[in-house]
């Protein structure tokens, strides 16, 4: 379990960098830090690091026990302090942490305008059908008027929920929520999903910017702070949330344990260019090439970092559209349910 949200575990990073940078020791800074945090949880791990520390204790070590840190940030600590960049390695971690807070808000962002659309939509749909259809099969039963059948269905789908509706409604929230949980975190279930996530055009762009955006951050800094290639391609395959994109991590490492290139792993790996875009992959034969390999792989990311923010900004009017026609659908379902029946009673009228 890590102790303390991710804001106040960035927090903790940050100072620390901080204080060190300026010239602190560690047992000072980790003191001055303690002094700050709100959380007693977490006041009580710094001060656990704090005696462990003065009794000698390695800062990795403390901070990997503690589960403060992932353990790709446990690795950059470990280089940092056996190198002397403690602080610089340290300013590193929280800008990954940052750069990961900052594609998972902005992807939230996004999804929070279809989400409250349709879930007002289905509140409205369910009030309409537990309160008002009800009323109007009573309506309809006393005028002698044959019903259509959407009309019938609905009216027993408003009568079934006026019977059982305060026990059916909780119930299929309950089983809907615990089957996405046990979904995404069953690992075959899960990459069934995300498979089906990335075949649509508008949510597989996202994903695809995102994670390049991340390919291209982790990967570039790790390797820019003298993180060994292996370690930093396993802390990458760590870091991501897509099976897709963690199979491709985990053959990369070992493709490059066995003395391959990037470039020749990423080609004999079977569809690759779904994953990372042809370009890109050029992009990375280049760095290799030329000893440059960080720099372009931050390079990459400082690209599809601006792409995704053009995308999740995308992302809202493109799923709107879609939301109008259910709603729409749904609007017009029920008006035809109700207004087929008064034609029919008109129709009595007329000699």
């Amino acid at each position: 379990m890590q102790i303390g949200g991710a804001k106040e575990r960035a927090y903790v990073v940050e100072n620390l960098a901080v204080l060190l940078g300026a010239g602190m020791d560690v047992l000072s800074a980790v003191s001055a830090v303690e002094t700050q945090v709100r959380s007693v949880a977490m006041k009580q791990t710094l001060a656990t690091i704090r005696e462990e520390l003065s009794n000698g204790a390695a800062i990795w070590r403390t901070l990997d026990a503690a589960k403060i840190l992932p353990k790709r940030a446990t690795y950059l600590v470990r280089l940092g302090e056996d190198s002397g960049r403690l602080a610089e390695n340290l300013t590193l971690i929280a800008k990954q942490q940052e750069k990961d807070r900052l594609l998972t808000s902005k992807i939230r962002s996004a999804m929070v305008y279809p989400i409250f659309v349709l879930g007002l939509t289905i509140v409205v749909g369910l009030g309409v059908s537990w309160f008002i259809l009800p009323r109007l099969s009573t309506v309809f039963g006393s005028l002698n008027v044959h019903l259509p059948a959407i009309t019938k269905a609905l009216i027993q789908f408003g009568a079934f929920l006026q019977d059982w509706g305060a026990i059916a409604v909780p119930a299929t929230i309950v089983v809907i929520g615990g089957a996405i949980i046990v979904a995404f975190r069953r690992p075959g279930s899960r990459a069934a999903l995300q498979g089906f996530a990335l075949k649509i055009p508008a949510i597989r762009n996202v994903v695809l910017e995102v994670e390049l955006t991340r390919f291209g951050f982790v990967l570039g800094t790790l390797l820019q702070a003298g993180l060994p290639v292996v370690e930093a391609v396993e802390s990458l395959e760590q870091s991501s949330a897509i099976v897709q994109y963690k199979k491709l991590y985990a053959r990369l490492r070992s493709d490059i344990e066995d003395g391959e290139s990037f470039h020749a792993s990423l080609r004999a790996y079977p569809k690759s260019n779904q994953l990372i875009p042809i370009p890109i992959q050029e992009l990375i034969a280049t760095g290799e090439q030329s000893g440059k390999l960080a720099e372009m792989l931050l390079r990459i990311s400082v690209i599809y970092e601006q792409k995704t923010d053009q995308s999740t900004k995308n992302l809202s009017s493109i799923l709107e559209p879609i939301l109008l026609v259910i709603v729409w659908l749904g609007v017009l379902g029920v008006a035809v349910a109700i207004i087929l029946p008064i034609y029919s009673l008109v129709g009595q009228f007329n000699p």
